[in-house]
């Protein structure tokens, strides 16, 4: 029997969406899905959740829980991972909080910036011994990453392990769309052209019948800049800098250093900027949660409409040999993107069929775009020598060459930062290196 193992299956809308959606594939007929987390409540939820969506859509396919990972895995196909190492108490209040104590603001903290780092910091462990897992049971599957900060976890996976991994996210196939409805413009028809990094991939061409729509959409957007909206940073940014970026504007808010500025406060009302977004979005979910399970997971008619997650088709597409383009995180070997560094992880245009996932030839990008992406990309590729290392000098540097970071805070205050957060994690984090040849001087 052909197995799809979901790590991080407590996430229970998440495995509806990918696993509800994998149930529409024809091709995975008698498949057994698999779902593993260490919250045996949580797991036991969306194990019920799936067993109702099987039953409701008449779907011939085995549901299993397991609290034993490497038994999860054991002979899979697909793996899909989903996991949030450290939740949203304690390591996300902490990724927030501290830096608050020293000025430091942040919307989602989730992709680069100190929560990013940190993120990775107590992420990437996690993700190295899933690969000896898979070396050991599967060494063949294919690992499709949902888990931020999507960039580096990815990265890691295709440099330290031999498991083939891609990484998914939302924001590309939602970028033009979301684009297009807001400015009030017709999308049918259209070609269009993204490629970059993860959360700051670019909107490279768009056009309609040959014609490039993007002087019309700036002329709309300067316009619609005049009054608030919901995605202003994203607008000044394209205006900046000629492109609009797949992101929205509360993650590019922290990934660049123009927004977020304690000498500026004045920023954050004129580009509607959401400070401490996700914390905001965490306890929502979390009120929420007793309403939303008993929808879930007790409810017998469970429906699902196919959702615009990439997961099921990539699949669908290896099974049947039917090829699907889509948006990918890969590594940048061969320098698919040419003016950027062959270590980093990019987003591009991928194929998928029964022969893998085939990334595609970019080339250079805009430079000043490239310029953008290599502000993050420093940071991402700091922050992976820390976890390798596990020198604490790493963490700094990562650190400091973070752009928000850097543009609010003092080397000195970085460093007394990262101590912080790094003594506040405790467990959550590997031992780094105490001895380092940077001190912080008084």
């Amino acid at each position: 029997m052909s197995k799809i193992t979901f790590l991080g299956a407590g996430s229970t809308v998440f495995a509806k969406n990918v696993l509800g959606d994998c149930m529409f594939v024809d091709a995975l007929d008698g498949f057994e899905f698999a779902l593993f987390d260490i919250d045996e409540q949580r797991l036991r939820d969306s194990e019920q959740m799936l067993h109702n969506l099987k039953e409701s859509l008449g779907k011939n396919i085995q549901i299993k829980a397991f609290t034993d990972r490497k038994e999860s895995l054991r002979e899979a196909k697909y793996v899909i991972n989903a996991i949030q190492v450290g939740g949203y108490k304690p390591s996300t209040v902490i990724d927030f909080e501290i830096p608050k104590k020293y000025g430091l603001r942040q919307t989602i903290a989730d992709t680069v910036g100190i929560g990013g780092i940190f993120r990775n910091l107590r992420t990437i462990p996690v993700m190295l011994d899933f690969a000896k897992d898979m070396v050991e049971v599967c060494p063949d599957a294919l690992f499709m990453n949902y888990t931020n900060p999507m960039a580096v976890l990815t990265g890691v996976m295709n440099r330290y392990t031999n498991i083939k991994t891609v990484g998914l996210c939302h924001s590309v196939q939602v970028c033009t769309k979301d684009l297009f409805d807001a400015l009030g413009m017709d999308r049918t028809g259209l070609k269009e052209k993204i490629a970059g990094i993860n959360h700051m991939a670019w909107l490279l061409e768009v056009s309609k019948d040959g014609v490039d729509l993007y002087p019309e959409i700036k002329r709309r957007a300067r316009e619609l800049q005049k009054t608030k909206h919901g995605d202003m940073v994203r607008f000044e940014l394209m205006d900046k800098f000629g492109y609009y970026v797949t992101e929205s504007s509360e993650h590019n808010a922290e990934y660049h250093p123009y927004f977020i500025k304690s000498r500026y406060p004045e920023l954050i009302e004129r580009f509607n900027i959401p400070l401490d977004e996700y914390p905001s979005r965490c306890e929502k979910q979390i009120n929420n949660w007793i309403a939303m399970r008993e929808d879930l997971v007790n409810n017998k008619s469970l429906d699902h409409v196919r959702s615009h997650e990439y997961g099921s088709r990539i699949i669908e597409a290896m099974e049947t040999n039917v090829p699907f383009k889509f948006g990918g995180n890969v590594l940048n070997t061969g320098r698919l993107i040419s003016n950027l560094p062959e270590k980093a992880c990019v987003e591009v245009p991928c194929i998928a069929d029964r022969s893998g996932i085939i990334p595609t030839y970019v080339g250079d990008l805009p430079e000043q775009l490239a310029a953008l992406n290599r502000t993050n990309i420093n940071t991402q590729l700091l922050t992976i020598e820390a976890a390798i290392t596990l020198k604490k000098e790493y963490i700094y540097q990562a650190a400091m060459l973070d752009p928000h970071t850097a543009a609010e805070l003092s080397m000195d205050d970085i460093i007394s930062l990262c101590d912080d957060l790094i003594e506040a994690h405790g467990d959550w984090l590997p031992n780094f290196k105490s001895e380092t040849s940077i001190a912080v001087t008084k």
